[in-house]
Formats: structure tokens, C-alpha cells, sequence
């Protein structure tokens, strides 16, 4: 990848600037949060589909908007038992 000037970008830095972006020590539950949470910032973002789901929801675009935000907080519920080294021990173990 290049920057509009034309220098060149190296993988690390794009990941301390896109923090989605991702890494092999991801799991699948860190990658769909930061996609639901890109998706949704997304929506908030864009008045047009906020006032969208306002009307499919019956809702005020504040409530919806409110509603969005508060969904970034947890966007896939809760968090899977353990950690990546119990991951990790699993997959070593088979």
C-alpha cells in the first residue's frame, strides 16, 4: 500500500492506525466484534440510514442513534469462557 504522496506504508503501522484491522493472534470473536462496532459507527455516522431504521423502527432518530451507540458497547454479547491460551492449549493438545 502507498499513501496519496506515493510512500509506501508498512503493515505495522497500518494495524496501529486501523486497529480492525487484525493480526493472526485474532480470535473470531475479536474480528466479528470490530465488525459489528465498525458497521454500526458506520450507521450513526450516515444520517440518511439513521433516519432509515428510524421509520422501519417507528422510532425518533435520537432513540435509534442512542440505541446504535449503546449496541457498540456489547455488539455480540457476551465474550466467550476463557482466553486465548486456553485456545491456544486446546489446539496443541489435538
Amino acid at each position: 500500500m502507498s499513501t496519496p504522496g506515493g510512500a509506501t506504508i508498512h503493515k505495522d503501522q497500518l494495524k496501529a492506525k486501523y486497529i480492525g484491522t487484525g493480526d493472526a493472534d485474532m480470535t473470531k470473536y475479536e474480528w466479528v466484534t470490530n465488525m459489528h462496532r465498525d458497521t454500526l459507527a458506520s450507521h450513526v455516522g450516515h444520517y440518511d440510514q439513521m433516519s432509515f431504521y428510524a421509520v422501519a423502527q417507528n422510532e425518533s432518530i435520537g432513540r435509534v442513534k442512542k440505541e446504535f451507540i449503546e449496541k457498540m458497547l456489547q455488539p455480540c454479547k457476551r465474550p466467550p469462557v476463557g482466553g486465548k491460551e486456553e485456545g491456544y492449549e486446546k489446539l496443541m493438545k489435538e
